[in-house]
């Protein structure tokens, strides 16, 4: 699909959107259209698939009597296989394009649409139930509450709102049968983006921006085609995995965890949507810190935007934890950002590489966190570079950040690369933005390990040390600008015309108080 008609389709799926929008808040009507349009996805290749194994009997999908008991035997069939290849299972008359006609057929019926809709989206759920999707599946469409007062004052407003946005989504073909493209996954990206603009400091909960997610994706797949894994600890709506996939080939497997039960739902969908089958994907809902779901495994990437600076138990327990033992002390309760560094250098594989974005306070503050930050470099030697981000360009904090990138087999042991990007940017209303050619000097400069002046800086261990382990970027990268030269005299003489202007100006003033009779100030 060309450029434009993706834009067209963007358009008109966030035109939809606002059929909900001007009832509930941002997070609130994300979750109604972004299941909406989930439930489509899913029916849609539920259809695509049922119609290829129907195609030698020469049957559409959607012409199976399910009452019948020629019927019963397809779609039992039918669901034997789709559960095994797509995970789950969906009867002709429960799919999207069905129950939007039918919702618009028999809107002004009370409950109706409702009450079929709820009943289907459980469906889903339960057709996996002892099998291997299961999990993946589990409470998917929780956050769907269909009774919500926000969609209307009655159940007949509730009817025809409903009815009104499936009907709109019907219209739109997401040509889930070409297989080189990913409209839908794309649509559904530009969305969640959309959403996170306007939800403020709830964005920073499920959302990196585009810009950052490509940064980090870039330099955790350098020199690589193929990647055995990837993992975020702290995956929000999943679009740094799903950006990893896209600098790469193929991805054996992705990995993550989610504290927010909303948030998790969103990851999972997300994720489907672009096509990442159920066997190849593993995304848990827990405490990271607290309650790590992947103890046992290691990942060749690892990308993460990690709440900044949150509070966590700092347990004592906790330095008996594998993740945390070999250090002697725990990140502050108060800010927990070491404690998601150790727990992801733990995770970390021998060929592996780990970039993550942090606030600047992890790079200068003592205590706990310069202890842990010196073991790092002095004793393991796994930081590899420091990136110094713009401010404003997170929604919900206009803070500036880093991104920290860590090996455990270094190529460049000697010395850690400092790039100081914080001027690189383009305001945009009250945003700043990372053009492509921000991006692409970022990268080019890591992956070339290059010095540019007032731009970036290859510091030597001794030097870091010299610094008392302070990775303060202005340490490193000198930006100071000096200003041009002030010619003294110039000013003394522009003084001096100014002086006899305004003595001029004085005597003048004093001419016209005089005409008035009113007394001058001079």
């Amino acid at each position: 699909m060309p450029d434009d008609q993706k834009q067209i389709l963007k358009k008109q799926l966030w035109n939809i959107a606002n059929e909900l929008r001007g009832k509930m808040d941002a997070d609130e009507f994300r979750d109604y259209i972004l299941g909406f349009i989930f439930y489509k996805y899913l029916s849609e290749r539920m259809y695509l698939y049922a119609n290829k194994l129907l195609k030698q009997d020469k049957l559409e999908y959607s012409d199976v009597d399910s009452s019948s008991e020629k019927g019963k035997k397809i779609l039992e069939a039918i669901k034997d296989e789709a559960l095994d290849k797509l995970g789950y299972f969906l009867r002709p008359e429960d799919l999207f394009h069905a129950v939007a006609v039918r919702g618009m057929e028999e809107s002004g019926k009370k409950g109706f649409i409702l009450e079929d809709l709820t009943r289907i989206l459980n469906s889903i759920t339960q057709s996996t139930l002892g099998t291997e999707s299961e999990d993946d599946f589990d409470n998917l469409f929780e956050d769907l509450d269909l009774g919500h007062k926000k969609l209307g004052r009655t159940e007949s407003d509730k009817n025809a709102l409903i009815s009104k946005v499936l009907s709109h989504l019907d219209k739109i073909d997401f040509q889930l049968e070409n297989a080189n493209i990913d409209v839908l996954g794309d649509a559904y990206e530009y969305l969640i983006g959309q959403f996170a603009s306007g939800a403020g400091k709830k964005a920073g909960e499920f959302y990196t921006p585009q810009e950052v997610s490509t940064i980090l994706a870039k330099i955790v797949t350098t020199g690589k085609k193929r990647i055995k894994n990837v993992y975020d600890p702290t995956c929000g709506s999943g679009s740094l995995l799903l950006r990893v996939a896209k600098e790469v080939e193929d991805i054996g497997g992705f990995y993550g965890q989610e504290l927010n039960r909303t948030t998790y739902n969103l990851a999972r969908m997300n994720i489907m949507l672009h096509g990442v089958h159920y066997k190849k994907f593993d995304i848990k809902q827990e405490d990271t810190l607290e309650k790590p779901q992947h103890e046992n495994e290691r990942f060749e990437a690892i990308v993460a935007n990690p709440p900044f600076s949150a509070k966590w138990s700092a347990n004592p327990l906790h330095l008996g934890d594998d993740r945390f033992s070999q250090y002697g002390k725990l990140a502050p309760k108060s800010k927990a950002d070491f404690a998601f560094i150790q727990h992801m250098v733990h995770h970390l594989d021998e060929n592996g590489t780990m970039a993550v974005v942090m606030p600047h306070g992890v790079l200068f503050r003592g205590a706990a966190e310069g202890h842990i930050r010196k073991h790092l470099i002095e004793h393991y030697n796994f930081l590899d570079a420091v990136i110094g981000l713009p401010a404003n360009i997170f929604y919900g904090t206009s803070i500036p950040t880093s991104i920290l990138v860590f090996k455990k087999c270094r190529k460049h042991s000697d010395d850690i690369l400092f790039i100081d990007a914080s001027k690189e940017f383009e305001k945009v209303k009250n945003q700043n933005i990372l053009r492509p050619e921000h991006i692409e000097k970022i990268i080019l400069t890591y992956q070339d390990r290059k010095e540019i002046e007032k731009f970036s800086h290859r510091a030597t261990l001794k030097e870091i040390e010299e610094n008392d382990f302070n990775l303060n970027i202005p340490r490193y990268v000198d930006m100071f600008e000096e200003e041009e030269p002030i010619d003294i005299d110039v000013v003394a003489n522009k003084i001096v015309e100014i002086d006899e202007g305004m003595g001029d100006l004085d005597k003048e003033i004093a001419g016209f108080c005089k005409e008035l009779g009113i007394k001058s100030p001079f």
